[in-house]
């Protein structure tokens, strides 16, 4: 005779497949690009503006308006001395970190794309040598979903940190 397993073996099962399905899914799906989202058509620099926040809080902007959207708002990268060389550190600490690709580097804007290592989400940043007011004004954005645990903000303080590190 055959036991039918409890109501407990029967949800270990469900939650062992549907485990198997999400590991599957990232498996297959992380290399084929299936988090990777579409490249937003509003980057670069318009007006001496980056494009504004977008209205999910998986993003930052340095150019928002620090009380208005405190959400998004991140304080620009601030260097001293010449604006060549801090801008040329930038790349150089750009370059070095992980799991990225400079799409586009030109004399006062730099465009990035950084991957999530495990589900192989796009983060778009993009940096903007303002010389006016002599920051590099800086914006980062998930293409997908709503969260992200901060990364965006942590990426930029990061760079913020190392930035800060190479031009003493």
């Amino acid at each position: 005779m055959t036991r039918k397993p409890g109501l407990f073996g029967t949800l270990l099962r469900v939650a062992a497949a549907i485990t198997a399905l999400i590991a599957l899914i990232i498996v297959i799906g992380a290399p084929m690009g299936l988090f990777s989202g579409t490249r937003p058509d509003n980057l670069g620099v318009h007006e001496g503006r980056l494009a504004p926040p977008k209205p999910t809080p998986n993003n930052v902007n340095s150019q928002t308006d620090r009380i208005a959207d405190a959400r998004h708002y991140i304080e620009p990268l601030r260097y001293s001395g010449d604006a060549q060389r801090a801008w040329a550190a930038l790349r150089r600490v750009v370059d070095g970190m992980p799991r990225v690709r400079v799409v586009k580097s030109e004399p006062d804007y730099l465009y990035a794309e950084f991957t999530s290592k495990l589900m192989g989400f796009v983060d778009d940043t993009e940096f903007y040598l303002d010389r006016n007011k002599g920051v590099i004004q800086v914006r980062s954005a998930s293409r997908l979903g709503r969260g992200d645990h901060n990364v965006n903000r942590d990426r930029i303080e990061t760079i913020r940190a190392q930035l800060a590190q190479a031009t003493k």
